[in-house]
């Protein structure tokens, strides 16, 4: 397959992708007879200069594949490209007895695949439960406020990701990110994943994906135990040789720890085991909302509302001395949701459906922080979150109200929450408060001066009536569990620190390649029983 890229058609043109197909052959000098297939590989806007163009990536399969590699580099623009595939190296001698994969996340999930797609049917732990009892549970919660510590937005089948956007976007250049794609879209989801520049499944698409890969693993001889928390590691001369859970102890030589950034119990276990856990950077700050309109008018000008344009997304960054200060997490059209996983603790996080159609942008608006600020000690960072969750929930009056205040109230210190056409979507409801008193002084100055930056980046971003709700506390784990090159805890052989929790991955497609490369580590070391 060839791709074309940086094919650049204006809004108004008619059949923009066909323009921009007929724009690729022109590229390759090539008659349309001679192509099987052309379509979209990947749509982007850019927005400079207040002229919006669509920037289209256009695939090619020629008739005859073997003429590819001679037409790659034709122009600076044409490259190809090949299906990803995961194939690894799996040892001749058996592994001892079947894995076991700790959490149901991303990087679990894609983990367990992985070992079961290979036949080491693996015993997947899930302290949360399935995905239908746990959509009923988080309803429960936004509508009474009835907090169940193990089935929230942040516990049970799919992880935090599952109440969130479903944001494909990442950082890392693995290609192993195909590998997601592709196995995601064959799980059901939406097709424009694999050409969005911005891919996101949305929440309510992407439960259905996740239940359709558990059902993969299920239907391969895996099996995944809902309801049941790892409560601690069993060992014999020197290595893992099991675990304990609340089901009971299970007989194993291999443990993918996939368990999320919130698993803070989970996190004491290992320290009191003396697992070496360090400290690791992450951010604390609050969920920032406008009109999705004003922020599209910022981003395409008199473009505006046109059709062909996706919801408008930003992305803000602002050092401040040895801190940045950056939006995390941007939902077009979403809203900002109850995430407590702990009684008595009040954090926000935000969502959106694959429509986006929502009257509201949030984004977290977060400070970093990092060993530095705890003395280098992960039990201090742990209490730090906790902290400002339990102030949080005391600011907002109790029953998971948050607290809330407009942008120009935050930046002026005065706690008031003058609404205007913004109105507030976070779901328990939100009480004016001094969002800026719960929060460290410096911590709360950096946070102004990096607010007051971004409206000089983006039209309107510290406009009157925009809303901040607090607090935003679990933007990744704080802390990291040591592996070495192998993939293992450098300290506990056989024990494969995995994904956001541990400390090597953020989002989605990150956590999922993180968990393949876990489950491709194992297999080097022991293969299936027979």
């Amino acid at each position: 397959m060839l791709l074309i890229r940086g094919l650049r058609v204006g809004l108004n043109v008619p059949q923009p992708e066909q323009q921009a197909k007929a724009m690729a052959l022109k590229t390759l000098r090539l008659p349309e007879s001679q192509v099987a297939s052309a379509g979209v590989a990947k749509l982007s806007v850019d927005a400079r200069h207040g002229k919006p163009v669509l920037v289209y990536t256009v695939a090619i399969t020629l008739k005859n594949e073997g003429a590819e590699p001679a037409l790659a580099g034709a122009a600076p623009c044409v490259a190809i490209s090949k299906q990803v595939e995961f194939r690894p190296v799996i040892a001749k001698t058996p592994l001892g007895g079947r894995p076991v994969v700790c959490g149901l996340g991303p990087a679990g999930l894609f983990a367990a695949l992985a070992l079961a797609r290979a036949g080491y049917r693996p015993i997947v732990l899930e302290r949360g439960p399935a995905l239908e009892e746990r959509v009923r549970a988080v309803e429960h919660f936004s509508a009474t406020g009835q907090l169940d510590p193990n089935a929230n937005i942040q516990f049970g089948e799919g992880g935090a990701g599952t109440f969130s956007d479903g944001k494909l976007t990442t950082r890392i250049n693995d290609e192993l990110c195909g590998f997601v794609t592709q196995t995601l879209l064959r799980h059901g989801a939406p097709a424009e994943i694999a050409y969005r520049q911005k891919p996101h499944v949305g929440t309510d698409l992407l439960r259905g994906v996740i239940q359709s890969i558990r059902g993969e693993i299920q239907q391969l001889g895996g099996e995944v135990r809902f309801n049941t928390r790892l409560t601690g590691l069993i060992r014999e001369n020197g290595r893992l040789c099991g675990v304990q859970t609340t089901g009971g102890d299970i007989t194993t030589p291999a443990l993918i720890l996939a368990v999320g950034h919130s698993a803070r119990d989970t996190f004491e276990m290992l320290q009191e085991e003396g697992l070496p856990l360090v400290c690791k950077p992450f951010s604390v700050g609050f969920r920032a909302e406008h009109l999705q309109t004003e922020i599209e008018k910022s981003l395409y000008h008199q473009a505006a509302g046109h059709p062909a344009l996706p919801r408008g997304e930003y992305q803000l960054s602002q050092h401040v001395g040895e801190r940045c200060v950056y939006t995390f997490c941007m939902c077009p059209g979403g809203q900002v949701v109850a995430s407590a996983s702990e009684e008595g603790g009040a954090l926000t996080n935000g969502m959106s459906y694959h429509a986006r159609a929502g009257k509201n942008a949030n984004a977290a608006v977060v400070v970093s922080v990092d060993g530095r600020d705890f003395g280098q000690d992960p039990a201090k960072a742990i209490a730090f979150q906790r902290q400002l969750e339990r102030a949080a929930y005391a600011a907002g009056g109790g029953g998971y109200t948050a607290p809330a205040e407009t942008v120009q109230s935050f930046l002026q210190g005065k706690g008031r929450l003058d609404l205007g056409r913004v109105q507030p979507t976070y779901d328990r409801g939100v009480r004016a408060f001094d969002l800026g008193s719960l929060l460290p002084e410096e911590l709360a100055g950096t946070l102004r001066t990096g607010l007051s930056a971004f409206e000089r980046k983006l039209r309107g971003y510290t406009a009157a009536d925009a809303v901040l709700t607090g607090l935003e506390t679990r933007t990744s784990s704080p802390v990291r569990l040591e592996r070495g090159e192998n993939l293992q805890c450098t300290a506990l052989p056989g024990l494969y620190p995995c994904g956001e929790g541990a400390g090597y991955a953020g989002g989605i497609v990150s956590a999922a390649v993180d968990g393949l490369r876990c489950a491709r580590a194992l297999m080097e070391t022991g293969g299936p029983q027979e």
